[in-house]
C-alpha cells in the first residue's frame, strides 16, 4: 500500500465531502429560482445539514465503529456520490433537503475514520504530518467548494454542479477501494471503551476550546464577502480574488500549523488564539489599504483562520488516544456548534455596531478559547485524572 497515494484519495474524499456540504451555497440563486422559495428557506440546506452533523455525529460513529475502515470509507463516499447525483434532478425542494440527510449523517463517520486511517499510514512520529495533509482536502473543500460549484453551474448547468460533487466522491471511493487492503479491520475499542472518554475533564475542556475556536473563525468568516464589500468598499471581482488568496493562505496555514504541532503541540495550541486575534487586529488596522496591501492581509487571514481546524482537532484527539474516531466525532459536533454560535454572535454584533462587530465576536471567542487551553495546561494532573 502506497501511503502517499492513499492519503491523496483520503484528502480528495474530504474535499468532495465539504463540496457536498457547502457547494449549495454557491448555487442558492438557482435553487431559489428552480423551486420558487425564499433565500431564508434555501439556507436550510446548510443549516439543517450542520444541525444533523452536530446532533447525531457521535452516535453514528459509535454505531458504525464495528465495521472495517475500508468498507466504511468507500460506502460513505458512494452514498455522497449517489445522493449528489440524485439531487441534480430532485423534483421538489423537500426532496433535495432529504437527499442531503444521508450525507449529513455519514459526514462525521467518514471524517473520523478518514483521519484515523491517515494517521495509521505513517509511523507515530509523522502522525501530525498525516493529519495536516488530510486537512488540505478539508480546507480546500471549505474554501474552494463554493466558487467551484458556482463556476460549473454558470458555465455548464445547474445539474452539472451536483454531478461534479458526485464525480469527486466516486473517484475517491474507487481510489480508496483500490489502495486500502481488504484486511484493514483495525477499529476503535468497544462502545463502552469509547464512551469512557466522556468522563475525562480534559476532553470536555478540549471540546469547549474547539467550540470557541470555530466561533472565533466563523464570527468573521461567515460575513467575509459582506465585510470586504461594506467595510473595505470592494467590488465583486476583487472580493472573489481576495477569497481565492484567502484559500491559498488556508492551505499554507494548515501545513505550517501541522509542522508547529509536531514540534510543540501545547505551545502551538496556546498561541493559536493570539494569532487569530492578531489577524483580526490586522484586518481592522490595515483594512483600508490598496489592493496590493490587501493581498498579503487576506493571505494572513486565511492562514490564521484555516489552521484552527488542525489545531483544535489535534488538541482534542490527543486527550483521548484510546478512542480517536469517537474523539474526532466530538470534534465535528463541537466545530458545527461553534460555526452556529459564531455566525449568530457575529451577526448580533454587526446589527448592534456595524460590520466591525464581526471582529468583536472573533476576539471574544478567541479569548475564551485561550482560557480553556490555559485551564487544561495549568491543572494537567487534575484534568488527566478526572473521572
Amino acid at each position: 500500500m502506497n501511503a502517499g497515494r492513499t492519503l491523496f484519495f483520503i484528502a480528495l474524499g474530504l474535499f468532495g465531502l465539504y463540496t457536498v456540504e457547502f457547494g449549495v451555497v454557491g448555487i442558492l440563486p438557482e435553487i431559489m429560482a428552480r423551486y420558487g422559495i425564499s433565500v431564508a428557506r434555501a439556507g436550510w440546506l446548510v443549516g439543517l445539514f450542520a444541525l444533523a452533523v452536530a446532533a447525531l455525529g457521535p452516535f453514528m460513529v459509535l454505531w458504525l465503529s464495528r465495521y472495517p475502515r475500508r468498507g466504511v470509507l468507500v460506502g460513505a463516499l458512494l452514498v455522497f456520490s449517489l445522493c449528489s447525483l440524485l439531487s441534480a434532478w430532485a423534483p421538489t425542494f423537500s426532496a433535495l433537503a432529504l437527499l442531503r440527510l444521508p450525507s449529513a449523517l455519514l459526514h462525521p463517520v467518514f471524517f473520523s475514520v478518514a483521519f484515523s486511517t491517515a494517521i495509521s499510514l505513517y509511523p507515530p512520529a509523522r502522525a501530525t504530518h498525516a493529519t495536516a495533509m488530510a486537512f488540505v482536502g478539508t480546507s480546500m473543500g471549505l474554501v474552494l467548494g463554493v466558487p467551484l460549484c458556482t463556476w460549473v453551474a454558470a458555465r455548464i448547468s445547474y445539474e452539472a454542479s451536483f454531478m461534479l460533487c458526485a464525480a469527486l466522491n466516486l473517484t475517491a471511493a474507487i481510489g480508496l477501494g483500490w489502495m486500502l487492503p481488504r484486511e484493514t479491520t483495525a477499529r476503535a475499542s468497544s462502545r463502552g471503551g469509547q464512551l469512557v472518554i466522556l468522563r475525562k475533564t480534559g476532553v470536555w475542556l478540549a471540546v469547549a476550546m474547539t467550540v470557541c475556536v470555530f466561533g472565533a473563525m466563523f464570527s468573521v468568516y461567515s460575513y467575509a464577502a459582506e465585510y470586504l464589500a461594506r467595510q473595505m468598499g470592494l467590488g465583486g471581482e476583487t472580493i472573489s480574488l481576495l477569497l481565492v488568496v484567502f484559500g491559498a493562505g488556508g492551505v499554507l496555514g494548515n501545513l505550517l500549523a501541522g509542522r508547529c504541532l509536531g514540534q510543540s503541540r501545547t505551545q502551538t495550541v496556546l498561541l493559536y488564539p493570539l494569532v487569530l486575534a492578531g489577524a483580526y487586529c490586522a484586518l481592522q488596522t490595515f483594512g483600508a489599504a490598496p489592493l496590493a496591501g490587501l493581498l498579503p492581509l487576506c493571505l494572513l487571514w486565511g492562514a490564521a483562520h484555516t489552521s484552527g481546524l488542525i489545531v483544535s482537532q489535534v488538541w482534542l484527539t490527543a486527550e483521548a488516544p484510546e478512542a480517536p474516531e469517537f474523539a474526532t466525532s466530538l470534534f465535528i459536533s463541537a466545530a458545527n456548534l461553534g460555526v452556529l454560535l459564531g455566525a449568530t454572535l457575529g451577526g448580533a454584533f454587526i446589527t448592534a455596531v456595524g460590520m466591525r462587530g464581526a471582529l468583536w465576536g472573533g476576539w471574544l471567542f478567541a479569548g475564551l478559547a485561550m482560557l480553556f487551553v490555559t485551564l487544561r495546561i495549568r491543572w494537567p494532573g487534575k484534568v488527566a485524572n478526572a473521572g
